[in-house]
């Protein structure tokens, strides 16, 4: 990998592609890291973040998080705000899989409780939670029902008895981006999401039990704040999103903003994996509203894999949901645009956030957090390899500088491909077993291409986003069984 000469130190975790870097780019691009970090991106993330500069309407910086890599038109890791009325909206700045995000769970159950029957409990979750490529949700939903889930999001499972009113308040939005609007969605796009509720998907994809232990708890506090009370608490985090269904969506408008792009609009960019439209035009307005729907389906997703998870929870060990302590932290979004009011140069203004790889984290005593998390910062979770550990941290205010925004995870350094051909999944799995992680998977070679070896140090990516102000360490996560697609 090859740092570019232009490149200027800002801070030890600061750094900057100045305009002069490609002519043409209209706000500087600023990549938070450390330098080892640095060093570990790819050339891809350069040129990327260079590009996304260029495009209209693009507020202050072009960022990438301590966490990036080389993606579909933004880096994965990328920040992007627009003035709506100049700016554009691109679904490489939002990515494929909308409302990927995080959802954490607390339970009241401790390791010693968990590790006699940790097989026997993976084994259950694997069972009754959909995962793989392909895989089917057990909620068979018509065509009509399912819109009504596009447009209710997690309002639609509360009313189905799949949540609680506390998970609702818990989660980004309630659960439900306002504004989604099913006849923006194409007839593909409906099948493929038809079946796919309460399923986890492929990839990257997981849902995994993890412990707290006393010596990876960073600030007691928040700690507490955040539910995590017990020696050696047990958690759940799992990360999904809308699956094929998203997929789907990005595909239809990438080829619609593709054919107007330059025709009608007369917009010109670097890379047609910035395909984007005038944010207030018919079809960037269309692609909005078709996004919103892609962002509650996932939300919908999410709070039926965790219905799930309490019913194998509770049939496992013979006490309800509740008597188990089975609580939402959070669940955070983070391949998504939204409007949201920053401070910029001393006034407040508007703007249209596109985060693609990474996670909205808001400081102590910000209007949008629920009331619980009000004096604390929001709960940001960052999920890390399933070899390593994965953290929960909190915003902060410094977070404005990034329009409050910090990494999603640990971040690739090798491809899927490599990963395959280096590793295998049969030995991967009776590694991690000797060193007490039990992991069940749907194929081998899915498996292989999740090596830890394939990610950044989450500790060190968790670090320089801490160093850099984006957000503040609560406790380190360490897994002890996962599923995966």
């Amino acid at each position: 990998m090859t740092i570019p000469s232009e490149l200027i130190k800002i801070s030890d975790t600061v750094w900057e592609l100045p305009v002069t870097y490609k002519p043409g780019m209209r706000v500087p691009a600023r990549i938070f890291a450390t330098e080892k970090l640095l060093r570990e991106m790819d050339d891809g993330v350069f040129e990327q973040v260079a590009n996304v500069a260029f495009l209209p309407g693009i507020v202050k910086y072009a960022y990438c998080m301590p966490d990036g890599h080389w993606g579909y038109g933004f880096p994965i890791g990328g920040v992007a705000a627009m003035d709506p009325q100049t700016g554009v909206i691109s679904p490489g700045g939002i990515g494929f899989d909308i409302n990927c995000g995080m959802r954490l769970v607390v339970t009241n159950l401790t390791y010693d409780e968990v590790k006699p029957r940790l097989h026997q409990l993976v084994d259950a979750m694997f069972n009754r939670i959909p995962s793989g490529v392909g895989s089917a949700g057990f909620i068979r939903l018509s065509p009509e029902d399912f819109k009504k889930v596009l447009v209710e999001g997690s309002r639609w499972c509360l009313k189905n008895g799949y949540a609680w009113n506390e998970d609702l308040e818990r989660t980004e939005e309630e659960g439900a981006f306002p504004g989604a609007d099913p006849s923006k969605i194409s007839k593909r796009a409906i099948e493929r999401g038809l079946n796919q509720v309460g399923t986890l998907g492929s990839g990257n994809h997981y849902c995994e039990i993890q412990v707290v232990k006393p010596e990876n708890i960073f600030d007691e506090k928040l700690a507490h704040a955040f539910g995590l009370t017990i020696p050696n608490q047990v958690v759940i985090m799992f990360h999904c999103g809308s699956r094929g269904f998203g997929h789907q969506v990005a595909t239809d408008y990438l080829e619609l903003f593709l054919g107007v792009m330059e025709k009608k609009y007369n917009i010109k960019v670097n890379d047609r994996e910035l395909a984007c439209a005038p944010f207030h035009s018919p079809e960037g307005q269309d692609y909005f509203a078709a996004m919103k729907c892609a962002v509650n389906m996932a939300f919908a997703n999410r709070q039926v894999i965790l219905h799930r998870l309490r019913e194998v929870f509770s049939g496992f060990f013979q006490k309800s949901a509740e008597a188990l302590g089975i609580r939402m932290v959070y669940d955070v979004a983070h391949n998504t645009a939204k409007l949201e009011k920053h401070i910029v140069d001393g006034k407040s203004r508007e703007l249209l956030v596109h985060r693609k790889g990474s996670t909205r984290a808001l400081g102590p005593g910000m209007a949008d957090l629920p009331l619980c998390y009000r004096e604390t910062g929001q709960p940001v979770i960052i999920g890390g390899s399933m070899e390593t550990g994965s953290y929960l941290l909190a915003g902060l205010k410094t977070g404005a500088g990034a329009f409050y925004t910090t990494a999603h995870g640990s971040g690739r350094t090798m491809s899927r491909h490599k990963a395959k051909k280096m590793y295998r999944g049969e030995s991967l799995q009776k590694g991690m077993e000797a060193r007490g992680i039990y992991v069940k998977s749907t194929s081998w070679g899915g498996l292989a291409e999740e090596a830890g070896a394939a990610y950044k140090n989450i500790d060190d990516v968790v670090a320089a986003t801490e160093q850099a102000g984006l957000s503040k360490r609560v406790v380190r996560l360490v897994p002890i069984g996962n599923i995966k697609g």
